[in-house]
């Protein structure tokens, strides 16, 4: 007898529906054929015992099996339950006709108990584009599923569950999400708060510019001065997520493994690797490619902690991503795109010490030193950071005071009109939404300049000797602030200020 279930492939942030085909024949033996990989073909034991130990058997016939597309790598435990469904059926232990209508996933135990999946929300997404009228998976699964609507969505706990379901004699349901309503219902602010930050007043100005323009920013400073700090309060800024950026970023921890119990994120994601992170883990690879920090960062932070402490060709191959705002990892037979949309948010010392320029500072660092410590970060790489920064430690007087500061509900306040003016602005150009994207083309229409502004930047760049790669950094991040204070144009005081934060580009830091 043969019988035709459906299971599903992810491959970057997409499934692909699998048909998985199951024969019965005289004979004994079981063949598993369509490129499985081990984890595959290891189910057959994983089944056996959860059939047995569920009042069923592994049928004593000749079991052929096929997952096509056949030309297609397939990987993961997380067929261990299609293949059983189709196991019963065609061994006719089980009577249904309504087996081929559902998509089913998930890893089963030797005692039959479904343990989690990766890419539920890809699969169920893709279940719904073909026409499936349901989707069977683990219970802890079940909520990120079920964000797709007109789709029967269910969340099962062991095999018994989904026989008796085929068999008409569950009480199974399908879980019902209101996706609208769970995001709003559940949309708040992050744990970090500005209001909680005493003093550093130019450095939270920093931080509103680069929120406001999306802007990549480095902030330089000696141990201690709260670097890390502010840019864990970043995200708490940063303009609320519309729902699609909210799915967009669930479907990317989905395939990762790394939905919580929640379902659908409503807050931006904040990364932080550590320093001895490979180039794999960060861009994202392997044999079966999953997604790196720098795509589960996507619409969120990536914040990379002592910037000169990573290997450099670690961060080299951050250059792309940072200009593409996607990441493309190629294989012999194929090749995946995770999208990568992030800001970047780079922290480090002045010096290998931490104290460059201190006359007070325990320890100093030679001429050698420095070079050594700077030359880790390239002048491309460089490029492609807006903003530069320096952090100085907070006077005991602002740590004592008890004054309230600015709350990030305040601040966000002002980020939110400005990206709004922006959305307006490049509401006809499809690949640009915020200022930190414009193109030298853009920059050239955007931020036209009046004599006093242009003559303000020839002089800052001629007296202190910035790089020409500042040029169009300084105009973004003018246009940024002007949009702060709905501005049409580009004044003087904008590019005054703009000028400061291009600190690494002045002579001296970085040779």
């Amino acid at each position: 007898m043969l019988v035709k279930v459906f299971g599903s492939a992810v491959f970057g942030v997409e499934a692909t529906t699998i048909t998985v085909e199951v024969n019965m024949d005289k004979g004994i033996g079981y063949h598993l054929v369509g490129l499985p990989d081990n984890a595959i073909k290891e189910s057959s034991y994983r089944i056996a015992a959860a059939l047995k130990n569920n009042g069923f058997a592994m049928p004593g016939k000749k079991i052929t099996i096929n997952m096509a597309p056949a030309d297609l790598r397939k990987e993961g435990s997380a067929y261990d339950l299609t293949l059983a469904m189709g196991i019963l059926v065609a061994s006719a232990q089980i009577n249904t006709n309504e087996i081929g209508n559902y998509v089913i996933m998930g890893e089963l135990s030797l005692d039959g108990t479904i343990q989690p999946i990766k890419g539920a929300l890809s699969i169920a997404i893709k279940a719904k584009e073909e026409g499936f009228k349901g989707f069977f998976l683990p219970k802890q699964n079940v909520k990120e599923a079920a964000i797709v609507s007109e789709l029967d969505v269910y969340g099962v706990e062991n095999l018994q569950e989904v026989i008796a379901f085929f068999e008409g004699k569950g009480t199974l349901e399908p879980t019902i999400i209101d996706t609208r309503n769970e995001f709003y219902k559940t949309l708040d602010f992050p744990e970090f708060d500005f209001s909680d930050v005493k003093g550093q007043e130019s450095i939270k100005r920093c931080m509103e510019i680069a929120a406001a323009g999306g802007h990549n920013i480095i902030l330089i400073g000696p141990p201690g001065a709260g670097k890390t700090m502010l840019a864990k309060r970043l995200p708490s800024i940063l303009p609320p997520m519309t729902l699609r950026e909210a799915l967009e970023t669930t479907k990317i921890h989905s395939v990762a493994g790394k939905v919580k119990d929640s379902g659908l994120m409503n807050q931006r994601p904040f990364r932080s690797p550590h320093h001895t992170a490979s180039s794999v883990s960060l861009v994202g690879g392997g044999s079966y490619p999953q997604p790196g920090e720098i795509s589960l960062a996507h619409n969120g932070v990536l914040f990379l902690d002592e910037l000169p402490e990573f290997k450099r060709e670690v961060l080299e191959v951050m250059r792309q991503p940072l200009e593409d705002r996607e990441v493309t990892i190629s294989r012999a037979k194929f090749t995946i795109t995770y999208p990568s949309s992030f800001m970047l948010v780079a922290s480090m010392n002045p010096s290998p010490s931490g104290y460059f320029n201190d006359p007070n500072a325990p320890i100093s660092s030679s001429p050698n030193e420095m070079n050594r410590y700077m030359s880790k970060i390239s002048g491309p790489l460089l490029d492609r950071i807006d903003i530069h920064i320096e952090v100085t430690p907070v006077p005991f007087e602002k740590l004592t005071e008890t004054k309230n500061a600015e709350s990030s509900s305040e601040i966000r306040a002002r980020v939110t009109k400005a990206r709004e003016i922006q959305s307006d602005r490049f509401k006809t150009i499809e690949t640009v939404n915020y200022n930190a994207q414009m193109s030298s083309k853009q920059i050239r229409t955007y931020c036209e300049l009046d004599d006093m502004s242009l003559q303000l930047l020839k002089t800052a760049m001629e007296r202190l000797n910035l790089s020409a790669r500042a040029y169009d950094r300084i105009l973004k991040v003018s246009r940024t602030i002007a949009d702060l204070e709905h501005s049409k144009s580009i004044t003087a005081q904008h590019i005054a200020e703009a000028i400061q934060y291009r600190s690494l580009d002045r002579e001296g830091w970085l040779g």
